[in-house]
């Protein structure tokens, strides 16, 4: 019995960690510029495909090719910044969040569509000739390609954490969380914080796309599920952690796999939800957070 349950916890610690990646990106655009984007798992899409077709048009391997696909939607990310973010800086926070909720709504919509046109409902993935391999500890199976992806995101987090902690801009965007008014009477250009927050979040989610098409399938309707997972983890992690939406992401996962495992598949998504329920009653600052005032 202990066999099965501990090959549960593992998968669910892997899996928790794609969920962790993917919701640091949303949970930076978001507690920096005060934009919540819902495309934000379109751009997961779009990175899965980026990978996808590095490795069958190019033969670029899906981790080599990772620098490849963050570099594309870096220039993804400018433009949308650029084209339908930029405006809405100094907007109140309430109308912050309203348009931009509409306009990453809209835009999930274009994405997922365009997406349908060029490369049909088809799941794809990446299969690689070490896909199958995995690693034996102690009767615990981990699949290369999962325990990679894990280890990728966390370094890309521990990279992130010591660039917002140790070096003036990172300095500055956290100064800009706190009071984007003070910030542009100390010098601070509101403005480029703003891009540079959402063009890391969308590096991030395209960056854990890419990872998540060398384990699991893509298609183009992937997005809104992706987008839910990352919201609900954010809200578990709390606004402004962000080893602590890496950990939730971890708990997602782990209580996910396990309810699976326990209860059936058809209760995997009902855990998630419950929690999310549990944290917004119990703790609305998320597990993580800090409680205002």
């Amino acid at each position: 019995m202990l066999a099965p349950i501990a090959q549960n916890l593992a998968f669910g610690i892997l899996v928790g960690g794609l969920y962790g990646i993917a919701a640091v990106g949303l949970s930076l655009v978001f507690g920096v510029t005060r934009f919540l984007n819902v495309s934000h798992g379109e751009l997961l899409m779009l990175g899965g495909y980026a990978g996808f077709w590095l490795y069958t048009l190019y033969h670029v391997d899906p981790f080599v090719g990772l620098p490849i696909v963050v570099l594309l939607m870096v220039v993804l990310g400018v433009i949308l910044y650029k084209l339908l973010f930029a405006g809405m800086v100094k907007y109140p926070e309430e109308t912050k969040v309203k348009n931009t909720l509409l306009v990453g709504f809209g835009l999930g919509l274009v994405l997922q569509n365009v997406a349908l046109r060029l490369w049909t409902a088809d799941d794809r993935g990446i299969t690689t000739t070490y896909s199958s391999q995995v690693i034996s500890l102690v009767g615990v199976r981990f699949p290369l390609v999962r325990v990679a992806s894990f280890v990728i995101a966390l370094v890309v987090l521990f990279a992130l954490h010591q660039f917002l902690q140790r070096t003036y801009t990172g300095k500055a965007i956290r100064a800009t969380v706190q009071d984007w008014e003070a910030a542009t009477l100390m010098a601070i250009d509101v403005q480029k914080v703003y891009l540079l927050a959402f063009v890391l979040g969308t590096a991030l989610a395209g960056m854990a796309g890419a990872l998540v098409s060398v384990g699991y399938s893509i298609q183009p309707n992937m997005g809104l599920e992706w987008t839910l997972i990352t919201l609900i983890v954010m809200v578990l992690g709390g606004l402004g952690s962000i080893m602590g939406t890496f950990v939730a992401g971890i708990i997602l996962g782990v209580a996910q796999s396990l309810t699976s495992f326990w209860l059936g598949g058809a209760y995997r998504d009902i855990v998630a939800l419950v929690l999310f329920l549990l944290v917004l009653i119990l703790r609305p600052q998320g597990l993580f957070g800090a409680k205002e005032g």
